[in-house]
């Protein structure tokens, strides 16, 4: 148990850090990726397919976010799963992963995708800040885990 703890709680940290990324940057550059548009798209058509009302304004924006940390959160737990020497190697690969997916799966799940591809920086900086939030996510396990005896 103390072992799924480390992981959500990492995972949560990577989560934090990778919208923490997100939000700073994208109020300071204008090539910054947007995947909170996307999250947006996502879940407004979501809600309308099931004829619910979705958020708008202000609300839109929060339960995105916080359907982004939790979403996020729980992927990012995976990453603590399976041998302890690979840790860092699984934080970068599923980091990479959920970024390469971010710009790749859009499209094919019906939702715009310029928000993450508009431009070559653009591209570069989602995959780097989903690779940032796997690292944040291993180095935060690999802390827990030595403070609660090597789990």
């Amino acid at each position: 148990m103390k072992k799924l703890i480390c992981n959500f709680v990492g995972g949560l940290a990577g989560a934090v850090a990778l919208n923490i990324i997100h939000q700073t940057v994208k109020a300071l550059d204008h090539d910054a990726p947007r995947v909170d548009l996307v999250g947006e798209e996502a879940l407004t058509k979501g809600m309308e397919a099931m004829n619910l009302t979705p958020p708008t304004g202000n609300a839109l924006f929060v339960a995105t976010l916080a359907g982004d940390v939790l979403s996020n959160a729980l992927y990012f737990s995976t990453i603590g799963f399976g041998k302890k020497k690979y840790l860092l190697l699984r934080g970068a690969a599923i980091g990479a992963a959920a970024g390469i997916g971010a710009l790749t799966l859009t499209e094919p799940l019906g939702l715009s995708d310029a928000p993450v591809t508009r431009t070559d920086k653009t591209k570069v900086l989602t995959v780097a800040w989903y690779l940032a939030g796997g690292l944040v996510t291993a180095l935060a396990i690999k802390g827990l885990r030595s403070k609660s005896n090597g789990i």
